[in-house]
């Protein structure tokens, strides 16, 4: 809700004035934005805020996909953002064709749960592209689903990553030697990821994302990192 001060809509903060006005209780309150301390932008502190941009930028993504399945651990918000940490930062510059950018990242997650983790990779089976999994129709029992995310990374314009799910059948899938695998020619696509996931009652099971996507690699360099720095700003001295 915007703020009414001496007849202009205001509201959040005035960057250039350093006042922040925001109300508190039915009152407008007015307070002073501007630190006294010079902005600090470490390398390690920029690293940190990168990840941390891009892993809320991704979180984003996963609620337009459905309900996330994390553990309220205080938030499943909080808990996407610590599990995200365990990935490669990609750095991204402020302004430009890559601001608001998102990667597609090897072992993201995209559920977190009680149930027995399902391992799962890449392969082919009988001639075709395949995502293989050690479930079994054993394993399964009958009120389970089994819920396959799929995200592409799309490079035309801003580069961004797109998340679907849906409930797959067990009769879809194929019977191997290792485990119940889905095949198709999707699977051979180097833009996409996959991770399925077994959910049974309020349980799931814990899995991140298995992809041939290297995208990504171009904005893990330190070129890319200088590069993003740079449009904030440049580093700041560790001392």
């Amino acid at each position: 809700m915007a703020n009414r001060v001496q007849g202009l809509n205001i509201s959040g903060r005035l960057k250039e004035s350093g006042i922040t006005i925001y109300n508190r209780n039915g009152r407008t309150v007015t307070r002073t934005a501007t630190s006294l301390q010079p902005e600090r932008r470490t390398r390690k502190q920029f690293i940190a805020r990168q990840q941390m941009l891009h892993s809320t930028r991704m979180w984003k993504l996963v609620k337009w996909a459905g309900t996330p399945m994390f553990p309220a651990r205080p938030t499943a918000y909080n808990r996407f953002l610590s599990l995200m940490s365990r990935t490669e930062v990609v750095f991204l510059p402020q302004n430009g064709p890559l601001d608001g950018a998102t990667m597609l990242l090897p072992d993201m997650p995209l559920s977190e749960g009680t149930m027995p983790i399902v391992k799962q990779h890449l392969g082919e089976v009988d001639g075709s592209e395949a995502l293989v999994t050690n479930l079994t129709r054993s394993s399964l029992r009958k009120d389970d689903k089994l819920i396959l995310y799929t995200l592409k990374q799309e490079t035309k314009g801003k580069p961004t990553v797109r998340i679907s799910r849906r409930e797959v059948m067990s009769n879809e899938m194929t019977a191997t030697a290792e485990g119940l695998a889905l095949t198709g020619s999707e699977f051979a696509d180097e833009m996409k990821g996959w991770a399925l996931v077994h959910v049974r009652g309020e349980q799931c099971s814990t899995q991140t994302a298995v992809t041939r996507c290297t995208y990504y690699k171009r904005f893990t360099t330190e070129k890319a990192l200088q590069e993003a720095a740079e449009s904030y700003g440049g580093l700041t001295d560790d001392k």
